[in-house]
């Protein structure tokens, strides 16, 4: 794509909302681990799997190691991402975390509508929950991350967030 200085990049907005924000975490260029990290890339693989046995998802696990353990990128310490390790030791979730979050979402919004029946703006959320859930769901059968069977359904929900 080439870009002059007198053109203007247009910036998509997000999928639901009117917000077209671009602010993100930037990395560090270097790949490598900071020379002050004395922790060896097996202590930190040890760590991810203790965290994982306490239930932690991958995201939790991430800000753990970082706040408790000053590891400020795992893949530049062990080579590869926490979902890929916890993938390696067979402790990788069974449905992706960002399908889960917004399956549990969806859980809650539902039992907020069956109190409060007359919240229409509720109902139409709920109804743009479950469209990205379908569409997340339709992409991670393309990468073969759940079963090419799932289907999300509104009264198994709970059952696959417990």
């Amino acid at each position: 794509m080439n870009i002059d200085a007198s053109s203007t990049m247009t910036i998509p907005g997000r999928l639901h909302s009117k917000g077209k924000g671009i602010s993100s975490s930037a990395l560090p260029y270097r790949r490598a681990p900071p020379s002050w990290l004395k922790t060896t890339p097996e202590d930190v693989v040890e760590h991810i799997t203790k965290l994982a046995r306490k239930g932690l998802t991958p995201s939790q696990i991430g800000v753990a190691l970082r706040d408790s353990h000053g590891i400020p990128q795992v893949r530049f310490v062990t080579g590869n991402k926490i979902l890929r390790v916890l993938k390696h030791e067979g402790l990788a979730p069974s449905i992706p975390e960002d399908l889960y979050h917004l399956i549990k979402k969806a859980v809650a919004v539902r039992k907020h509508l069956e109190v409060n029946r007359k919240d229409k703006d509720g109902k139409f959320r709920l109804i743009l929950i479950e469209s990205r859930i379908h569409r997340l769901a339709r992409y991670y059968k393309t990468k073969q991350q759940i079963p090419p069977t799932f289907k999300y359904e509104a009264n198994t929900a709970s059952t696959l967030i417990a």
